[in-house]
């Protein structure tokens, strides 16, 4: 486990930061000229930032940026 020490200021730049990250992600994922393939590595990455932006985020903040559970259409 890794541990990281950050002041309130930086904290509020990673917020920044990841959320304009998960922002993009969501944009691309409801562009239907992306393939299935690559929207999944998207969906992946999206789950990791999510993850980071849980820890230094409001509860509040966190609930905008919760995906719903999909139904796979085969």
């Amino acid at each position: 486990m890794i541990g990281l020490l950050v002041n309130t200021k930086e904290a509020k730049e990673l917020e920044y930061l990841l959320k304009r990250e998960m922002e993009e992600i969501l944009f691309d994922l409801d562009d239907e000229r992306i393939d299935q393939i690559a929207k999944r590595a998207m969906e992946e990455r999206y789950k990791i930032i999510f993850m980071l932006f849980r820890r230094i985020a409001q509860p509040g903040d966190c609930i905008r940026y919760m995906r719903k559970k999909r139904i796979k259409k085969y």
